[in-house]
């Protein structure tokens, strides 16, 4: 059924997937800029490791659906389960597991880490890793704001609301999140284990 979805959308828009050739090609290097949040006493955040944010890494030519780009790359790197959509307008985190989101699209104001934490304005080509815990919400966005999502390997994607009760949950969970094999965009030898095996990040 998805085969024949793909290949529906592949013939109304000329679009296709890359092969793995091709996906290696549209990985651009850059620089992992890490933010570390404060636990607020609603939005946990993680303890010890930050948001990893990569600009401009993915390159999306005219001939490749640019979220099939990012779904192969996050499955490639060990990182599946994955979504397209875009990102709830209200804050919320996941306590079990990690996430990343990759911009297909379009454009959007993503604050991370709670009200004490960071806007960031997103683009098309930009990646971001959310350690177990981090805040998001989608402050406002283009009509073409396009995301998809994956996870590392662990348990089943849950929505967690900024209540006081979740908070106090949340706290025994976030802790045993084991640390990713890979990083998503860059595979084993990416900046993202050893940030998150480091200290060294300011809290915001």
């Amino acid at each position: 059924m998805w085969e024949q979805a793909t290949r529906i959308v592949e013939k109304i828009t000329g679009w296709s997937r890359p092969s793995r050739d091709q996906l290696a090609g549209l990985i651009r290097q850059r620089k992992a800029h890490a933010f570390r949040f404060r636990d607020d006493g609603i939005i946990p955040n993680h303890p010890r490791w930050p948001l990893i944010v990569y600009r401009s890494v993915v390159r999306f030519p005219a001939s490749l659906d640019p979220a099939a780009v990012l779904e192969d790359l996050f499955e490639n790197n060990g990182w599946g389960n994955s979504w397209r959509d875009g990102i709830y307008d209200y804050v919320h985190y996941h306590s079990r597991i990690h996430e990343v989101l990759g911009i297909a699209g379009g454009a959007g104001k993503v604050q991370f880490g709670g009200k004490r934490g960071r806007t960031l304005r997103l683009k098309a080509g930009d990646v971001v890793v959310l350690p177990a815990g981090t805040g998001h919400q989608c402050l406002s966005s283009s009509a073409d704001f396009s995301v998809v999502g994956a996870y590392p390997p662990g348990p089943p994607v849950e929505i967690t609301r900024a209540t006081p009760r979740n908070h106090e949950r949340a706290l025994k969970t976030i802790p045993n999140v084991k640390l990713p094999k890979t990083d998503p965009v860059l595979g084993a030898d990416g900046p993202l284990v050893r940030l998150w095996n480091s200290s060294g990040v300011p809290v915001i």
